[in-house]
């Protein structure tokens, strides 16, 4: 079938807008290096020019002259228009950049709503409200209970603080003389003294013995 028919060729990728620029930036280098030539051709004629008197061959470079000079005004039109060209093309292509990345940031942001509108769904405002009420009840029920549990008792309340710092360093006077007025029960008594028997005492027992025995 395919002899007959034929088979159709894969169409090639269309350019894109970046192949373009590239594109366009190759013409412009191309015709930067043929302006550069003319002017180098410009200096050559203009040098031979200063060593030459006025006459046919002087007309003839001067010519020739003008001829390059308006080449290189056309080469330097063409790379102006294609330099603006490269230009539109390169904020084209940075809209266009950024108007997929808004698409984007606006793609991600109706997610977010979508899932935070989910996630609210299981959330009842009155129910955390009622909790927190009754966690505030709660926490100062706690803090009447301490302050009842808290309490002191027999203790009077119009005590003067003047007093209890007179009567704690008169305290601490008669701590000092009860120390110095120790009972003599308390006080420590020296051990007796018991003296060993000297080594002639211990000689001297057997020979008392021998005589009683005499």
């Amino acid at each position: 079938m395919n002899r007959f028919f034929g088979t159709s060729k894969p169409k090639d990728p269309k350019p894109t807008i970046n192949d373009a620029i590239a594109s366009t930036d190759s013409r412009v280098d191309s015709v930067e290096v043929k302006i550069k030539k003319l002017d180098f051709e410009l200096v050559q004629i203009k040098d031979k020019m200063k060593s030459m008197r006025d006459g046919p061959g002087k007309n003839a470079l001067k010519q020739r002259a003008m001829k390059v000079l308006k080449q290189k005004k056309m080469y330097e039109s063409q790379r102006d228009q294609l330099m603006q060209q490269s230009f539109n093309m390169e904020q084209a292509s940075m809209a266009t950049e950024n108007l997929k990345n808004t698409m984007i940031t606006l793609d991600a942001m109706k997610t977010a709503n979508k899932e935070l509108k989910k996630q609210y769904k299981n959330i009842n405002v009155d129910k955390i409200e009622k909790m927190q009420d009754e966690m505030e009840d709660l926490l100062e029920q706690a803090n009447e209970l301490q302050e009842t549990l808290g309490r002191s008792y027999g203790v009077p309340d119009d005590i003067d603080e003047d007093d209890l710092e007179a009567e704690l360093d008169a305290l601490g006077d008669e701590l000092l003389f009860e120390e110095e007025q120790e009972p003599t029960y308390l006080q420590e008594t020296p051990a007796p003294q018991t003296e060993l028997p000297s080594e002639n005492a211990q000689d001297q027992q057997p020979e008392t013995a021998i005589k009683m025995g005499a």
